[in-house]
């Protein structure tokens, strides 16, 4: 199965994977299972970082040099996953939670998130 992972349980794969449940390093570590970061969760790195938050004090570029060593797939930014946002019900107001939803939507991958907002969305997310 194609796993999606939402931006903070991204981060927390990469470098802090005792924060995530059993359930979830299961999930990401299981062989059968692709693990997948999208660009925009990059992009909201390097501009969170850039603003000074401390939850995002990792470098995008090593972030994703190291994701791809360990066999992350990356999901590029495609049109009509940006067209799909316009579609989505007005739960969330973030537009990189609303762009991994859209993405998760037209690819039919599975995200997976912590944020109790984001998995209100219809779709395949699943809440860890």
């Amino acid at each position: 199965m194609k796993l999606l992972l939402d931006t903070h349980v991204l981060l927390w794969a990469a470098g802090e994977p005792a924060r995530l449940s059993a359930s979830a390093r299961r999930l990401i570590n299981d062989a059968d299972n692709e693990p997948l970061f999208s660009v925009a969760s990059l992009w909201e790195i390097a501009i969170k970082r850039g603003l000074g938050r401390k939850d995002f004090q990792v470098d995008a570029r090593l972030l994703r040099r190291g994701l791809l060593d360990n066999g992350y797939g990356e999901l590029p930014i495609m049109s009509d996953h940006v067209v799909a946002v316009e579609d989505l019900p007005a739960i969330h107001k973030d537009p990189f939670d609303r762009l991994l939803v859209a993405q998760a939507t037209v690819e039919g991958i599975t995200l997976l998130t912590l944020d109790l907002v984001v998995a209100r969305y219809p779709g395949p997310i699943r809440k860890l």
